[in-house]
């Protein structure tokens, strides 16, 4: 476990680079970039001194465990973090969480369990047994459960936690994304790495409001030494407008090559492209087929193993089933 500032060189470092992602995770509430609201409501928790059972819900790299770890880290509290995708079998829970939870912590205050990916615990033993746990060592330890999808936690966790969700309104998105902006410029300066403002800015704006991903694309590109237009790969016009013909050709070997060469692009954005093109493009009549081939497709695109396959298919599905112009 991590006590206070006690942190893992392997959860830190990959093939010798330090990521970003944790390089440059803020350690105070007052550093994260969320919205007014959100942010009121954790500081409230850090001045107070005290931390309730909360369950962070809401989309991928929202800020959600860095936020969990800021709190702790401001209290100075010590804390256990872990992994629910890794380790969601009941046997985490007997050993581990038991074991650190049952034991008081050095300086006599209260500890926490961060369990991460909550929503990857099994829901038919371990949710059902942690329930049980929350209550029996309330005194001592306290949990912060994160997760994707809240509705794959089960209803008595819920009623145990404070539910706090990562939702950003319309009104304060271009303010969050300026934010970040600004902070991924420093971070880029800091690093020494040369980049176009606009190619940055490109990014952001791609994978708002992940984020992590932002932070990892950036590293990523960041080992050429300079960061400018050529790095991104757009969903522009004419590479819809081919999209539209191959669909309308039914030819399946280029809209395979296609998906292909567009999976740089964040899925959910892709959905929500292809769905804004093709509204005017279809007859009427087959429109709702559209709408509901688009929502099923962008849900499971949340749980696929492949999101080539995955996006192939909603593509066979309108090239099949819906009629154009």
């Amino acid at each position: 476990y991590r006590s206070r500032s006690g942190l893992n060189q392997k959860d830190y470092i990959m093939n010798d680079v330090m990521l970003w992602v944790e390089k440059y995770r803020p350690s105070k509430i007052s550093e994260c970039i969320l919205t007014d609201e959100l942010k009121n409501t954790f500081q409230t928790f850090v001045n107070d001194g005290h931390i309730p059972n909360l369950l962070l819900s809401g989309g991928p790299g929202v800020g959600k465990t860095t936020v969990a770890k800021a709190m702790l880290e401001e209290i100075g509290a010590t804390y256990m973090m872990i992994n629910g995708s890794e380790e969601s079998g009941i046997d985490v829970l007997r050993n581990k969480i038991k074991n650190f939870a049952s034991t008081v912590s050095m300086d006599g205050n209260r500890k926490f369990v961060i369990l991460d990916e909550a929503d990857y615990l099994n829901p038919q033993s371990t949710q059902p047994a942690l329930r049980g746990f929350i209550e029996e060592f309330h005194k001592n330890c306290g949990f912060i459960l994160t997760c994707n999808f809240k509705n794959r936690i089960i209803e008595p966790l819920h009623s145990r936690c404070s539910v706090v969700e990562f939702r950003i309104p319309t009104t304060e998105k271009p303010a969050l994304a300026g934010q970040f902006f600004k902070r991924v410029q420093d971070i880029l300066k800091t690093e020494d790495v040369q980049f176009e403002p606009k190619a940055v800015a490109g990014i952001v704006e791609k994978h708002f409001p992940d984020w992590r991903r932002v932070l990892n694309e950036l590293q990523r590109y960041s080992a050429s030494g300079m960061i400018d237009s050529g790095i991104l790969v757009n969903l522009s016009e004419t590479n819809m407008k081919d999209l539209v013909s191959f669909l309308k050709d039914k030819d399946f070997k280029s809209i395979r090559k296609w998906v292909a060469n567009n999976l740089d692009n964040d899925p959910s954005r892709m959905y929500r492209k292809v769905y804004d093109t093709l509204y005017d493009e279809v007859q009427p009549q087959t429109v709702p087929h559209l709408v509901l081939a688009t929502a099923d497709y962008s849900y499971k695109s949340a749980f696929v193993a492949d999101q080539e396959i995955n996006m192939l298919a909603y593509m066979v599905e309108i090239m099949t089933q819906v009629n154009f112009k």
